[in-house]
């Protein structure tokens, strides 16, 4: 499946992103490379591999599934111990929005 520049676009605009010519160039290599790694992939024979939850199930299995335990927090303080503008217990963030 080839990718152009024209698809390249489109995902661009459905993503609400505004791409310069040169952006749109290296976009559509990039996605080229990928896609065709992903069609690679599918050549592969797979029907004889079972499934797994994770990598490294086989030597570890229970890894993922461990129990969970209840942890004191951090607290307020410790929380705000390296906020770069900590305001009356609270962090305060530049504006964003105008």
């Amino acid at each position: 499946m080839p990718i152009t520049e024209q698809d390249v676009e489109k995902i661009a605009e459905l993503a609400n992103l505004e791409l310069t010519a040169e952006e749109k160039k290296l976009f559509t290599v990039q996605l080229a490379s990928i896609v065709q790694y992903i069609e690679k992939l599918n050549e592969l024979e797979t029907t004889d591999v079972p499934p797994m939850m994770h990598a490294g199930a086989e030597q570890e299995p229970d890894a993922a599934q461990r129990d969970d335990h209840v942890l004191p927090g951090l607290g307020q303080q410790g929380a705000l111990q390296n906020a770069p503008d900590p305001w009356q217990g609270f962090f305060r963030v530049p504006k964003v929005i105008e």
